[in-house]
């Protein structure tokens, strides 16, 4: 739901702010008063394209803000792929704006964002019926995604054929892969199995190469690590003929004379010495078995020279250390599983194809006479719809057709109006009534949308407006709608009622009281609000039109 709007700039618009609710809100007001604008500025927020015409006369830009009330996964999976994020209401803020010099700028939840997000954002929430902006009516695929949308039972039988058919192509691009690359497989085939080989030949081992680089240290360095180990270990443990005493033994004297003091002090001191004894025995059993570790092979030390050039060698072919390269083996052994060019190999794909391929036609074939089924009723429900809004004499159809094979079925489907496209046959006026008819056909299954219709009303009057005004109303009890609208009958039936006021050159937007309503619906009649007659027509079409209203939200 969109909760409010701000729009600063935007044609004879200076600045204006409305706050929406949900249900039924129509803007009305007189000719050249700014109503298009707002229409203009939701266009915006919903991606369409950047006028700078439209950027009001000397202001350097326009600028346009909603706030959108949304509780839908895929919608919040969008806005954070984009780093966007609610505010502190628990809305999406999205704003757009555009230069006088034609830049245009659009933002989602915060962040800056091409104005195709906003049209993949608005998609699920928000759609613009105009006379001039059919376009989703229009499109060949919006169309079949409508046909779909009014039975329930096709969206199952979609996503069943939909597996199928992803199941079916991904076996014909593997089957047409094997069958027209046999070549080019085979010589990857043998190029993998010689890498393979290769690698299983010098069988690295993980961390090896760098270990190896440790190693090949110690033995470049083991006479000069051997001397300082042995000066070490018999500074602490003295020589074997005892010429000289080592550290060890000269701490034990030290430890013994304290301890025989029998003074408090100097035999706590000995204790720390016990324990420095202690240490340096540890570390002298620590060089004595590094000093046994230490390689005494003269030849160790030109052999792991040759390993690690080995082992370099596979780094320079495949990975950037052992790790890497043993990684890139794997690999190499799952693709080698996955190509299999042999005759047996090919003929059970084939057999796999045609299986899939049959389980695909059969899937297609319940979807299609679904799908026939619903065009049926479809035409049916917006025929009656049709009758009162006055286009009693226009039939409307739904034509189901053959098509290729693809992600969404083997279907086209075209909405034609007298038996002919709606993009060749209907007016600016019709179109929008058929809209209208059809979202009211949807809207059993339709929830929590937000719909926008310019001028749906356009060209028609009496009970024909009534009827609009009505439908608009049955629409609006689990979506919002927002209508712009010059007929009185369609205006009584709001919910809220905007009216957009010009003063000189500039129009601001005012949300009406019970009274200003009846007033604004006087001045529609005709330009009867000067009068009691036509105040009190006003309203009596106010009362009744909301005792409808109420009774449609009755449970």
């Amino acid at each position: 739901m969109l909760a409010d709007i701000t729009i600063e700039n935007l044609g004879v618009i200076e600045r204006a702010t409305a706050t929406l609710s949900s249900g039924l809100t129509v803007l009305t007001g007189e000719t050249g008063a700014g109503k298009t604008m707002v229409v203009t500025g939701l266009r915006l927020l919903a991606g369409g394209r950047a006028d700078a015409s439209r950027v009001r006369q000397g202001a350097q830009r326009a600028a346009v803000e909603g706030s959108f009330a949304v509780t839908d996964e895929a919608v919040d999976a969008l806005v954070e792929s984009v780093g966007g994020a609610r505010d502190d209401n628990g809305e999406y803020l999205v704003a757009r704006t555009v230069t006088a010099a034609g830049r245009s700028k659009a933002y989602l939840g915060g962040r800056s964002v091409p104005a195709a997000r906003l049209a993949e954002f608005a998609s699920s929430v928000l759609t613009v019926h105009g006379q001039n902006d059919q376009l989703r009516l229009l499109a060949p695929d919006q169309q079949l995604a409508a046909l779909d949308r009014s039975d329930p039972q096709v969206a199952p039988l979609l996503e069943s054929y939909t597996q199928a058919f992803r199941r079916w192509r991904e076996l014909a691009k593997d089957y047409q892969l094997r069958t027209t690359q046999r070549r080019e497989l085979a010589q990857e085939v043998d190029r993998l199995q010689f890498a393979v080989a290769e690698i299983d030949r010098i069988a690295p081992v993980p961390d090896e190469d760098r270990e190896l680089v440790e190693r090949v240290r110690r033995l470049q360095d083991v006479d000069s690590l051997r001397e300082a180990a042995n000066v070490a270990l018999v500074a602490i443990d003295g020589t074997e003929d005892m010429e000289t005493e080592g550290a060890a033994s000269l701490l034990g004297q030290a430890q013994s004379e304290l301890l025989g003091s029998g003074d408090g002090v100097l035999v706590a001191q000995a204790e720390h010495l016990a324990h420095i004894t202690q240490q340096l025995s540890d570390i002298a059993g620590e060089l004595g078995s590094y000093l046994s570790d230490l390689p005494s092979d003269p030849h160790q030390l030109e052999l792991d020279l040759q390993r690690q050039q080995e082992l370099k060698t596979l780094t320079r072919k495949y990975a950037a250390d052992i790790a890497g390269v043993l990684q890139w083996r794997d690999k190499a052994l799952q693709r080698l599983e996955s190509i299999d060019t042999s005759s047996e190999a090919l003929e059970e794909l084939k057999k796999a194809l045609k299986e899939a391929e049959s389980e695909m036609i059969s899937r297609a074939t319940e979807l299609t006479a679904a799908r026939q089924h619903a065009a049926q009723a479809l035409g049916a429900a917006v025929n009656k719809e049709l009758d009162g809004l006055a286009m009693a004499s226009s039939t409307f159809s739904v034509e189901v057709r053959e098509a290729k094979y693809s992600k969404t079925g083997a279907n086209e489907v075209e909405l034609q109006l007298n038996g002919r496209g709606l993009a060749t046959t209907a007016s600016g006026g019709e179109l929008s009534r058929v809209m209208l008819a059809l979202e009211v056909v949807l809207a059993a299954n339709t929830r929590g949308a937000t719909m926008v219709f310019d001028e749906v009303d356009a060209g028609v009057g009496g009970r024909a407006a009534v009827e609009i005004g009505r439908r608009l109303a049955r629409l609006a009890v689990h979506n919002q709608v927002i209508v712009v609208t010059h007929l009185p009958q369609v205006a009584a039936y709001a919910d809220t009622h905007l009216h957009v006021a010009k003063e000189l050159y500039t129009s601001g937007v005012e949300t009406l009281t019970e009274s200003q309503r009846v007033e604004e619906l006087a001045r529609m009649l005709a330009g009867l609000d000067d009068t009691d007659t036509g105040r009190a027509h006003a309203q009596e079409l106010y009362d009744r039109a909301q005792q409808e209203t109420a009774a449609f939200r009755a449970p």
